[in-house]
């Protein structure tokens, strides 16, 4: 992931490569405010024959626009969860303040790029330790996550191990 301080704000780029039983890759382009709230985030999801693009945008506190088109199943969802990366569990908690709590989720399965609301709740373990509860779109699934002192997860239970 390359993460870069802007005028606006703060931009994290990355490629994600899944070499599962449907295998893809997958660019995103993540554009946040100063706060670490979502502003915007452009996908384009790689793979032989199935190649598709997906814009999602803030239109207001806590509405989005998807592809340029008003989501009104979407009023409420305070920030964007993409299934292929812990980096959205850390603007998650700055949502929270990192303090323990509920949020819904603008969720974003990354093999399918198909959208819906989630509810989740996180619970302190430590002082960089918290579990992750799934509420909605993966209802049961709990992880426990790790974070650096910058709030990037380092370790997320069973999916995801930083390299450096």
């Amino acid at each position: 992931m390359s993460l870069s301080e802007d005028a606006d704000g703060w931009r994290a780029r990355s490629v994600i490569v899944d070499g599962g039983d449907d295998p893809f890759g997958m660019t995103c382009d993540w554009r946040l405010d100063r706060n670490w709230r979502s502003r915007s985030l452009e996908l384009s999801r790689l793979a032989p024959g199935a190649e598709r693009r997906l814009s999602v945008e803030r239109a207001g506190p806590n509405s989005w626009r998807v592809d340029g088109a008003a989501r009104p199943d979407l009023e409420g969802c305070a920030e964007i969860d993409l299934s292929a990366t812990p980096f959205c569990n850390g603007l998650a908690l700055k949502r929270l303040n990192h303090e323990p709590g509920e949020l819904t989720a603008l969720y974003v399965l990354a093999p399918t790029l198909s959208i819906e609301p989630s509810r989740q709740r996180y619970e302190r373990l430590g002082e960089r330790r918290w579990r992750y509860v799934d509420l909605g779109a993966a209802n049961g699934f709990t992880a426990v996550l790790t974070f650096d002192a910058d709030g990037l997860v380092r370790h997320y239970e069973g999916l995801f191990e930083a390299l450096e």
